[in-house]
């Protein structure tokens, strides 16, 4: 146990690990990006049976994510915990994903069924992949910087298949579609190479990442079987964890809203059509360089107040950009550059969910890496899902008009949507930082608890 201070990163495990947030892109890029897309061009969804689908499958999630985390809190193997549904998830995973990208020969209700069936289960299967996955990082090290290391790892995993699968995800459709126009065919064999290649990763990143920590971790904590519910009231305890969720919740809707309706700004405030692509392959090769200062930042400013400059920066950005709407591509490019390199601070948040939950055994005397990882889970699901509605909204009632020449006051509201409105999200996300308590020194002092088998709920 005293050698836990000296714990090294290995470049080896760091990479292992950081495959698995690429298996975890490669099912939910196609999802994500192109599901929509597919529903209303090629199956023929309605928007109204869309929103249904959309609105059902986050109910769920709801129910389903802290039930995934408290499941794998209970499992038991001679592979560890959380490592044998990185083997057995991604086969289930591949059939729904591919699932969901198919134009089944049926019209009406059984379309739209067979449509929330297939979506919600690739949900669910993508459920335990990804929070298994993160829940991994929190046993396969002990060391509070090392796992900050690991999610940095993460995080350029993530930014490096976003850049491939960005380059080449729609020119793979568009060549299978055979034709200008994506089809139903296209969609179909994409989905289907990405998913046969997601497979081997997500193994070699559980073969890779032996739960090394988690029968010292989890000697004196309480084990009894507390339920679903139980589980979930015992989590809430956690207030350093809760203030996590609910700056990674602002968070995402602040940079995820964003970026769901930044193309408006460049079209019809900026003008200039032809660099959307060149902005947000800036922004992502910008979050790819961001990452690799985070052990940096976290170790010069700790991990909070690394996280609280890059929000604050981040909004910096969102305002010069709304102060001067201007199609000077070296400023546009260059604000554009800082709010990627700010984007790399989603990496942060897991290493402050790391700690939490450390806080979390010490206080209560209950390690659930499992829920802890299923509560950010859904926070992400939730804030993104929250941030899709609301720009809708938010861009018809600043007077936009799909498909017509929008209007100084309809070109204004949209620069305040997209630019302000993320500013002051930003700013807010920050709030539940400030109640954050957790400086290395205290994530030391409570390490050295633990290892001494002593806890905050036994004194």
């Amino acid at each position: 146990m005293g050698n836990n201070a000296k714990e090294k990163t290995s470049p080896k495990l760091a990479f292992c690990y950081s495959l698995g947030e690429v298996g975890c892109q490669m099912s939910w890029y196609m999802i994500n990006n192109y599901l929509m897309l597919f529903y209303t061009d090629v199956v023929g969804l309605a928007a109204g049976a869309i929103s249904m689908i959309m609105l059902i499958a986050r109910i769920w999630d709801a129910i389903n994510d802290p039930m995934m985390g408290n499941i794998a809190d209970r499992t038991h193997t001679k592979w560890g915990k959380f490592r044998p549904y990185l083997y057995m998830a991604p086969p289930v995973l591949a059939i729904f994903n591919i699932l969901t990208f198919t134009a089944f020969p049926v019209q009406g209700t059984a379309k739209v069924i067979l449509c929330l069936l297939t979506y919600v289960g690739a949900g669910m299967a993508y459920t335990a992949c990804s929070i298994s996955y993160q829940a991994l990082q929190n046993v396969i090290a002990i060391d509070s910087q090392v796992r900050m290391n690991l999610a940095t790892a993460r995080g350029i995993g993530s930014s490096v298949i976003g850049i491939i699968l960005s380059a080449c995800a729609m020119p793979m459709i568009l060549h299978f579609s055979g034709a200008e126009v994506a089809n139903a065919h296209g969609y179909f064999v994409t989905t289907v190479i990405l998913s046969l290649i997601m497979i081997p990763v997500f193994w070699i990143c559980g073969a890779g990442c032996k739960e090394t920590y988690a029968e010292q971790l989890h000697a004196n904590a309480q084990e009894e079987k507390l339920g679903f519910i139980g589980s979930l009231k015992e989590i809430v305890k956690n207030d350093q964890l809760l203030m996590v969720v609910l700056a990674t919740i602002l968070g995402t809707i602040c940079v995820s809203g964003r970026m769901g309706l930044l193309t408006y700004y460049i079209i019809y405030v900026v003008g200039d059509y032809t660099v959307i692509a060149t902005v947000f392959t800036t922004m992502t090769v910008a979050q790819l360089i961001g990452n690799f200062f985070i052990p940096w930042g976290t170790k010069t400013f700790t991990k909070k107040w690394y996280l609280i400059i890059l929000n604050i920066i981040m909004c910096i950005g969102f305002l010069l950009m709304f102060i001067n709407p201007t199609d000077n591509k070296p400023y546009l490019l260059g604000v554009s550059f800082i709010c990627g390199l700010c984007n790399s601070s989603a990496s942060v948040c897991f290493g402050l969910v790391s700690d939490s939950i450390e806080y979390g055994d010490w206080k209560l005397g209950r390690r659930q890496e499992g829920i802890a990882a299923s509560m950010l889970s859904f926070g992400v699901k939730l804030s993104t899902a929250i941030s899709g509605s609301a720009g809708v909204l938010l861009l018809a009632a600043a007077g936009y008009v799909a498909g017509a020449e929008q209007t100084a006051a309809a070109k204004q509201g949209i620069n305040i949507v997209v630019n302000m409105v993320p500013f002051v999200i930003g700013l807010l996300s920050c709030v539940p930082l400030l109640f954050y308590k957790l400086s290395p020194k205290k994530v030391a002092e409570i390490r050295a608890d633990l290892d001494a088998g002593k806890r905050a709920c036994d004194k």
